[in-house]
């Protein structure tokens, strides 16, 4: 499944930052295809996560826009005729190697022939859905916003989405005979002649990471505080909306084990990949949108194992960003950050809703304790509410840390006895990961060797 969306030539959108464009576009397209599943395919469970990687082309001119669509939907034909000529050769009793020999070399009209005179298919007689593929723009109609006083209809024009499948979507005539195009994006004076894949490929942005440094993908919640408010998360911290996020990233690290460690706090999650990690040649586009449509994918499909008397109101989605480090005393000082503002955050949050709860308004919370030291939130805490911040859950103190760490694990043998094993399972800590004690026990976590005194 391949889909482009295009943006206009003049798109501040996010300010034309290409992480957080591509992270927001796959994340959003990823949750919405979970959550409408069961609109499509009633019938069927949908057994597995689906997840989507994304790559950032820039046309340079409307000449390169032009080609680019002409060439996906070229693409598009070639793919569905030599599938529908695979599949139909594999249902009459062929094996896949067979029919894949078959096919070898075979051009369009060979293709063409093989399934008339083979199977009765007529293939220009297929639903164009599948020859040519979609085609999603927005349109101008007239829609009846409400009546006068005589009862008669007023009418504006609004913007209303159209999904259309027609057989040449760079041609002129198709573009040119769409306002909201010519105005948005430009207008297609000719026809596009042959088709130069190399040449688009060319305008295809692949930023490489650096190599031999730790990569840290960062999500975090795209307007998580109105999906908090909408979906009725406890304030300040809702263990299980917690929960869910640190059980997505336990399937993000059982899936891909080039991520070594992750930490999570509130609506944010930062994975730390090996710093010898060839994970899709280091081409950042691809790791951000994989890593983060992955973890969308899983919040949607957990969202019932979490919240089950709750329903998902409408598709969470999350941005994300790639940034690398260059030693692994630098990675541990990032995550010792992002430990200092869990703190920090959580102790003002925990003193703001416990006010706010008490009937004081968010604006007199806040300024309660503006200016407030670490000492001052904790004696509020205490002498108003009788809470002791430091016996607070640690997941809302400290975060939460997932990792790989050995596990004992006993096998039955066949003459009755057992054994002990060590395996390596993904697991979810609330510890300290400020304090090097933490490193010197999981030393495998940085692939850091204890260091040898040679006397």
């Amino acid at each position: 499944m391949i889909c482009s969306f295009v943006f206009k030539k003049t798109s501040k959108f996010y300010q034309r930052r290409v992480s957080k464009i591509l992270s927001l576009i796959v994340s959003f397209f990823t949750s919405v295809y979970v959550t409408k599943w069961n609109e499509f395919f009633p019938q069927k469970e949908l057994r597995y996560p689906p997840s989507f990687r994304s790559r950032v082309i820039s046309c340079a001119s409307i000449k390169v826009l032009q080609a680019y669509l002409a060439w996906r939907q070229n693409d598009c034909h070639m793919n569905n005729q030599y599938d529908t000529c695979l599949w139909m050769l594999i249902k009459s009793g062929k094996t896949e190697k067979e029919a894949e020999d078959i096919l070898k070399g075979t051009q369009k009209q060979e293709k063409n022939e093989l399934l008339f005179q083979q199977f009765g298919i007529n293939y220009k007689q297929l639903p164009a859905l599948f020859r040519q593929g979609s085609c999603v723009l927005k349109t101008q109609v007239e829609d009846i916003v409400k009546y006068n006083g005589n009862g008669a209809p007023v009418k504006r024009l609004r913007r209303k989405e159209r999904i259309l499948h027609l057989e040449n979507i760079a041609g002129k005539s198709f573009w040119n005979d769409h306002p909201c195009l010519l105005k948005e994006l430009g207008v297609f004076e000719e026809d596009v002649g042959k088709i130069k894949p190399d040449y688009l490929r060319s305008f295809l942005f692949e930023n490489k990471l650096l190599p031999s440094t730790w990569i840290v993908i960062r999500i975090d919640g795209c307007h998580f505080h109105r999906f908090s408010e909408v979906h009725e998360f406890e304030k300040p911290n809702d263990k299980q909306a917690l929960n869910l996020m640190n059980s997505c990233a336990v399937a993000v690290l059982e899936d891909l084990a080039d991520i070594t460690f992750a930490y999570g706090i509130s609506d944010e999650y930062s994975f730390v990949l090996k710093k010898d990690s060839q994970f899709y040649q280091r081409r950042a586009s691809e790791i951000v949108s994989v890593i983060v449509s992955f973890f969308t994918s899983m919040y949607a499909v957990k969202w019932k194992e979490f919240f089950p008397q709750k329903q998902l109101k409408y598709p969470p989605n999350f941005d994300g960003r790639a940034v690398c480090y260059p030693s692994s005393d630098i990675i541990r000082d990032y995550l010792a950050w992002r430990q200092v503002d869990c703190h920090i955050n959580n102790q003002y949050n925990t003193c703001f809703w416990m006010l706010v709860k008490s009937g004081r308004s968010k604006s007199e919370a806040q300024s309660d304790l503006k200016g407030t030291q670490t000492r001052e939130k904790n004696e509020l805490l205490l002498s108003k509410f009788g809470i002791e911040y430091n016996k607070l859950p640690l997941m809302f103190r400290q975060g939460s840390s997932v990792f790989r760490a050995e596990t004992e694990k006993t096998i039955a043998l066949e003459n009755g006895s057992s054994t002990e094993k060590l395996g390596n399972k993904v697991i979810v800590s609330h510890c300290n990961i400020i304090e090097q004690s933490f490193w010197k026990t999981h030393l495998s976590i940085l692939d850091e060797e204890p260091h040898v005194t040679i006397n």
